[in-house]
């Protein structure tokens, strides 16, 4: 029953759909942590400096303004706020969240449009018209061969096509 079990999960998770899936999760891992990464450390720093030296980090509504009055403490960033158990909206990290999300969105929109362009490239490669091989006979309007020279239906000789006949030429 073991090997069975064995078998039947081996054929599953060989399957091409999931070692695909598998890879595109481990790569699309990899990409939000440099697209995190950007938005945090390259984005976000200049935003902030053309706002007035702003770290979006540290943006949050105080919830609790009346214990941080009674504790005599001055919260001035985020992390302060959370040592002292104060509750608080953290909506400059929402900020962060929410760019690094359309950016992600931004860079799969890019991809899945780049690939659906090279496939419909594709499919209008292979959807190409190819090249006829047969042409009507003049008389009994019936598909023959281009290079017959009498046709199989009607039994009328026909020039084949590409050849000049004697009186044109």
């Amino acid at each position: 029953m073991f090997k069975s079990f064995f078998n039947e999960f081996k054929s599953f998770a060989m399957r091409g759909n999931v070692v695909d899936l598998a890879v595109g999760v481990i790569i699309g891992a990899a990409f939000g942590k440099i697209v995190t990464s950007l938005v945090n450390d390259i984005v976000m720093p200049p935003i902030g400096k053309l706002l007035g030296n702003v770290n979006f980090k540290d943006l949050y509504w105080n919830l609790d303004p009346d214990k941080t009055e009674a504790a005599g403490k001055t919260i001035e960033s985020l992390d302060q706020a959370r040592e002292a158990g104060v509750a608080v909206i953290a909506y400059g990290q929402f900020i962060n969240i929410l760019i690094d999300f359309l950016l992600v969105a931004l860079c799969v929109f890019v991809l899945v449009k780049f690939i659906n362009k090279l496939s419909r490239k594709k499919v209008q490669e292979e959807a190409a018209p190819a090249a006829p091989t047969t042409r009507e006979c003049p008389y009994c309007l019936s598909d023959i061969p281009l290079a017959a020279t009498k046709c199989s239906h009607c039994t009328s000789e026909v020039k084949p096509v590409g050849q000049v006949s004697p009186a044109n030429g």
